[in-house]
């Protein structure tokens, strides 16, 4: 099947010729049909399958005919963070270059001055994130009543990130009769219930299993024993090997993320990071790095591991295995995109048992172990001969045994005693008495000590007179109380 066979436009199919595509994915050759029939869609399909174009080709040419207004965007896409956001725009301005429609980014971390004035003009698609969309709805900037067009775009990463409130709003600011489209890479029961909701006798579309892995794709296990300098170490190891082109890191924690950058920088690695504390002027700097190859390696959290389409990626490795098994289906899926082959290496100690249990589980296979340790001990007694052979240069190091038996083997060369010249008598130096230096005299006595006696005694302390008996008191007991207890 071709993209002409999927009722595409002539531009459209001149647009996707020029970037480079001939043949529609699964998940495209079955859903672009059912949106220009204008129904609305539920796509499943493992990340790195084409999602995007999925969806943004049909709405290209179904938004082709007809006008947009001031302040009211005719469609609207709903994606999880900034970048991904940013990816689905330049994929309009790549297969959109021969139409007039306008669009808007509506995300944070750039200014909203510039975003208002495009709205005031009027666009045909909206590209936003929830956060940004509803601080704008609130301030009056956006009307959503002449949306006709629905995208929501990784909604199982919307879930993880706590937007489905938000969604839900917004679903109801928008105009009933309209085109609702969903994807996502799993299928939790809340992405259903959403589904159900907002979602008008849905076509269903499956192109794989929910959350199973890319079949490109090679995973591996690495064992790790030990704290993070052990997994640091297996870490440079493996990426020390010749196959390794261009790898992503992935890093549970922003602190872990900054921390792994500047140690692999230190060990001479073209290295660069990304994550959520960053501008977004410096995420967008880093990944055009590492899209042109000035660095070859990034180091990430999660905000990079949902839908970012970098072509070329030959390695994935997870320094911390990640917390939800759906966040490893996303991360691994940066490699082994367009059905290119890609390596996935997750780095496990003894605390992720349950994780990686959890993983296996819901992709229904069972990862690979590697060890580490069996390829490092071949390479250890070639490496400790080499390492060991200077030193021995220097000085001969000898156990205590060998030192036993060179003793034992020069005792008899020892016997035959040598002609002994007698050495005149030293003469013997008188020791110097340490100086003693005087002290000075005071100018003015001391007071006497209170607990010597003239004699020369020490004064009892108050606590060792003997004041009479111990009745309570320090000393004898008044007379009025003698009546009273009868003393």
């Amino acid at each position: 099947m071709s993209f002409a066979d999927l009722g595409l436009s002539d531009e459209l199919l001149k647009a996707v010729t020029d970037a480079g595509y001939t043949e529609p994915t699964p998940i495209q050759a079955s859903a672009i049909p059912s949106v220009l029939m204008m129904r609305d869609l539920i796509g499943i399909a493992q990340t790195g399958t084409g999602k995007t174009a999925a969806f943004v080709l049909p709405m290209i040419d179904i938004l082709s005919h007809g006008r947009s207004r001031a302040r009211m965007p005719r469609s609207l896409i709903l994606e999880p963070t900034r970048e991904l956001a940013a990816q689905v725009a330049e994929n309009f301005e790549k297969y959109g270059a021969g139409t007039k429609l306008s669009m808007a980014l509506l995300i944070g971390g750039v200014s909203m001055g510039d975003q208002i004035k495009a709205l005031e003009k009027g666009v045909d698609v909206l590209i936003a994130t929830p956060g940004r969309l509803m601080d704008l709805f609130g301030r009056g900037n956006i009307l959503l009543t002449g949306c006709s067009m629905l995208v929501i775009d990784e909604a199982d990463r919307m879930l993880d990130m706590g937007f489905i409130p938000d969604i839900e709003e917004i679903c109801t600011k928008l105009p009933k009769q309209r085109q609702t489209l969903l994807f996502s890479a799993t299928m939790p029961p809340p992405i259903k219930k959403l589904a159900d909701k907002f979602l008008d006798n849905p076509k269903m579309i499956e192109v794989s299993r929910p959350a199973s892995t890319n079949l490109n794709i090679k995973q591996f296990l690495v064992p790790v024993s030990g704290n993070a300098m052990k997994k640091r170490e297996a870490l440079r190891q493996l990426l020390g090997q010749d196959e390794v082109r261009n790898a992503i890191i992935f890093c549970n924690r922003k602190t872990t993320v900054r921390e792994l950058n500047k140690s692999l920088k230190k060990h001479g690695f073209k290295a660069g990071e990304i994550h959520g504390d960053m501008e977004q002027a410096q995420r967008i700097a880093e990944l055009d790095l590492f899209k042109d190859g000035k660095i070859n390696i990034l180091v990430a959290s999660d905000v990079a591991a949902r839908g970012l389409d970098i072509k070329g990626v030959s390695h994935v490795f997870n320094f911390d295995a990640p917390w939800h098994p759906d966040d490893y289906v996303h991360r691994i899926g940066r490699t082994g995109r367009g059905g290119a082959t890609g390596i996935a290496y997750t780095l496990i100690t003894s605390e992720d048992a349950e994780n990686i249990q959890n993983i296996e589980k819901l992709t229904g296979q069972k990862i690979d172990r590697l060890d580490l340790g069996a390829a490092a001990e071949a390479e250890t007694p070639a490496a400790t001969a080499a390492s060991e052979e200077p030193r021995r240069g220097r000085r001969d190091r000898t156990t205590r045994g060998e030192g036993r038996r060179d003793r034992s083997a020069r005792a008899p060369v020892a016997e035959a005693a040598p002609e002994v010249v007698e050495a005149p008598a030293a003469v013997e130096e008188p020791r110097r008495q340490p100086r003693q230096e005087r002290r000075p005299e005071p100018e003015f006595a001391p007071p006497p000590r209170r607990d010597i006696r003239p004699d020369g005694g020490r004064r009892p302390r108050r606590d060792e007179r003997d004041d009479g008996p111990d009745d309570g008191w320090n000393g004898p007991i008044p007379e009025f109380l003698k009546a009273v207890i009868g003393g």
